[in-house]
């Protein structure tokens, strides 16, 4: 489907985008193999995103459990994968896949936004408290590199275990996140 924005989004019901990647522990991460499976495929803004860690925090937390109720996540990353790899917290992420797409083509493909307006406005009322967040749990925090950009808007979605997708969340700000409760509701359908 064509946003408003011009940009291709995908909608529920519609077969995932399927990907062949390498994650950065070099893993081949093939999407058509999770069929009979549910994935949470969460594409993220860059490395040091306190934004972006808090949630990976969170997912991360509630791992063995949504593994255990037949849920698999794969992340994306805009960040290369040497400044994935320098990260104590990103490596830690494992056995979930992440992956680097520093130059957006699976971030294109799903539609992921590039949004000054809705980056700089959550930045403005909300960075603080997120700084304050992440360091609290002791989360990697800093400035971009490379490629990555400050205009990336997060975008998640849930795929069945028929390769479709399910449930599509398009961030409106850098905060703003699926429900807990969707997806927990997702894993017990």
């Amino acid at each position: 489907m064509l946003s408003d924005k011009g940009r291709i989004t995908l909608e529920i019901n519609a077969p995932a985008p399927i990907f062949k990647l390498n994650d950065i522990f070099d893993r081949e991460i093939d999407l058509s193999t999770y069929k009979g499976k549910k994935v949470l495929i969460a594409f993220f803004r860059h490395a040091g995103c306190p934004f972006c860690n808090t949630r990976v925090h969170s997912l991360i937390k509630h791992q063995e459990e949504l593994k255990a109720k037949g849920l698999e996540m794969i992340f994306f990353f805009e960040s290369k994968k040497k400044i994935l790899l320098s990260s104590n917290f990103h490596r830690s992420v494992s056995p979930i896949p992440l992956i680097s797409d520093p130059e957006k083509l699976w971030y294109d493909k799903y539609g992921v936004e590039s949004s000054a307006l809705k980056s700089s406005k959550s930045h403005f009322t909300s960075f603080f408290q997120k700084v304050f967040e992440a360091k609290k749990k002791n989360l990697p925090m800093h400035w971009m590199s490379g490629h990555e950009s400050i205009k990336t808007i997060p975008a998640e979605f849930l795929m069945d275990q028929y390769g479709m997708i399910r449930k599509v969340h398009y961030a409106k700000g850098l905060r703003d996140r699926m429900a807990m409760e969707t997806i927990w509701e997702f894993t017990s359908t």
